[in-house]
């Protein structure tokens, strides 16, 4: 069983990672589940303040990632439309076959967004921007506390590999 709770708690961390890039996965608390998995395993003690310290650090970047763009479009004149356009333009970015859809597409999503709030070009440039920067602060917030997680994670596995070595 314990292994399987250390593969399954594996996926988890790495789909953390991903879920840092896309709207639909919440990144840090996927990576958490991981190594909540990991110390569920008969071989790596729990430390439950160790849990409970990641655990606030993922739910306070879960938050923040739903603050931050809403702080970066307003700072930057934008309305609910540029988030709108920002969320959408990610997802299309994500499942368009072109290069650099990612990041191309939250800003242009943004952009079209504020366009269709009645904004004006520079407007809505400007708006398109903080929403894009919003963006972007939020995903490498995520990225790194995954990353993070991941080598904690890691680092668990190599501090107790022989507890976890059936052989």
């Amino acid at each position: 069983m314990d292994i399987a709770l250390l593969v399954l708690g594996l996926f988890l961390c790495l789909l953390g990672i991903v879920g840092s890039f896309l709207p639909v996965l919440p990144g840090p608390p996927i990576s958490w589940a991981g190594l909540l998995l990991l110390h569920l395993t008969d071989a790596v003690p729990q430390d439950w303040w160790f849990l409970g310290i990641t655990g606030v650090v993922a739910l306070a970047i879960f938050a923040l990632d739903y603050i931050i763009p809403v702080v970066g479009t307003k700072k930057f004149g934008g309305t609910k439309a540029g988030m709108i356009g920002t969320t959408l333009g990610l997802i299309i970015g994500l499942l368009a076959p072109i290069p650099g859809g990612i990041i191309i597409g939250p800003f242009v999503g943004a952009f079209l967004g504020e366009i269709s709030n009645k904004a004006d070009n520079k407007t809505a440039l400007k708006a398109a921007f903080g929403s894009f920067l919003g963006f972007l602060t939020g995903a490498f917030m995520k990225f790194v506390v995954a990353i993070i997680f991941t080598g904690l994670f890691i680092g668990k596995i190599i501090e107790n590999w022989a507890a976890l070595n059936p052989f």
